[in-house]
């Protein structure tokens, strides 16, 4: 049975969003009050398709399922699953959310790609069926990451986020439920931690921004891809693991290791910043940059599954 996509918002996000579910045989219904946004899609999908069909397209997907209509109503008329994707200010969400909810059947789940912002300040002034407003919040490339983070609010009951994480899966998605409401979710919060590091090591004269990107690329980030933190830290400690692990590194989360507290964002550090990135694209465009990034994960997506815990046998983790 084909499923149907409805994408409120088609930047760089919602038209991740359109180019997995067409990818994955999905229908696709947009509305974007732009009116270049179908220009745009159809470009950002041109651009896509070669990664996905390395990636392997299920039977039936095709570009051609896409529609883009003039209304909001229209665009989640016979949804089975809705995506909103507009900038990131909570009035705006708000009051989109609130329009989707009133037009939507109460049946459909309705998934915000919001980076930070809460489910409950989401559903605020949903009164149709405000539970089934969550927060569906992916990663970009969103046609090639498989990440997608759910969180409910206070209204959502779990009936609610069980036919999201089917609908997403369906998606060729790995959800991954958030257990409290927090701003920011789970992995936005660690790569802003990363991120606040990063810009006081330029800030205070430490190091380039190539450099610390060569810190992670090199280094930390090859196993991260596969393992994660926690089970990267496991493996420090030897034959005792976490426990020998912390007993001999525990000391040093004491030490003045890092600065959490961000800089103060200066012309001279954004400057710096600036150059610093503009350096290491070496005269590559955006577009460029986009192309060998999609390859390398296509490959990399190609290897790292294969170690998954699934191929170990590990059912029903994530």
């Amino acid at each position: 049975m084909s499923h149907q996509l409805s994408v409120i918002g088609t930047g760089v996000i919602g038209n991740g969003w359109i180019a997995r579910a067409l990818a994955q045989g999905w229908d696709v219904v947009a509305f974007d009050p732009d009116p270049t946004a179908p220009k745009r899609t159809r470009a950002f999908i041109d651009n896509a398709w070669p990664s996905l069909e390395k990636r392997g397209l299920v039977e039936g997907a095709s570009p051609e399922r896409l529609t883009f209509v003039d209304s909001l109503e229209a665009a989640v008329e016979s949804a089975d699953l809705i995506q909103e994707n507009v900038p990131e200010r909570l009035e705006l969400k708000r009051e989109i959310l609130t329009a989707v909810d009133a037009a939507a059947d109460t049946s459909v789940i309705i998934g915000s790609s919001t980076s930070g912002f809460k489910p409950s300040d989401l559903q605020r002034d949903c009164a149709k069926a405000p539970g089934r407003v969550i927060v569906a919040h992916p990663f970009n490339p969103v046609y090639l990451l498989p990440l997608v983070e759910l969180v409910g609010g206070e209204a959502t009951e779990t009936a609610h986020t069980e036919r999201a994480q089917a609908l997403y899966q369906a998606l060729a998605m790995r959800p991954l439920v958030v257990r409290r409401e927090i701003e920011g979710h789970i992995a936005d919060r660690l790569m802003e931690a990363l991120w606040r590091e990063a810009l006081h090591l330029v800030n205070d004269g430490v190091a380039t921004t190539e450099e610390i990107d060569a810190a992670v690329v090199y280094g930390c980030g090859l196993r991260w891809s596969l393992m994660g933190t926690f089970l990267t830290f496991h493996l420090a400690g030897g034959e005792q693991g976490m426990r020998h692990m912390l007993e001999q590194f525990g000391p040093a989360l004491k030490l003045p290791w890092t600065k959490l507290e961000a800089p103060e964002l200066t012309d001279g550090l954004i400057d710096r910043v600036v150059e610093g990135c503009e350096h290491q694209a070496a005269g590559r465009s955006v577009a460029e940059l986009d192309h060998r990034r999609d390859d390398f994960l296509v490959e990399l997506l190609d290897l790292v599954q294969k170690y998954w815990p699934e191929a170990e046998g590990l059912e029903g983790r994530i």
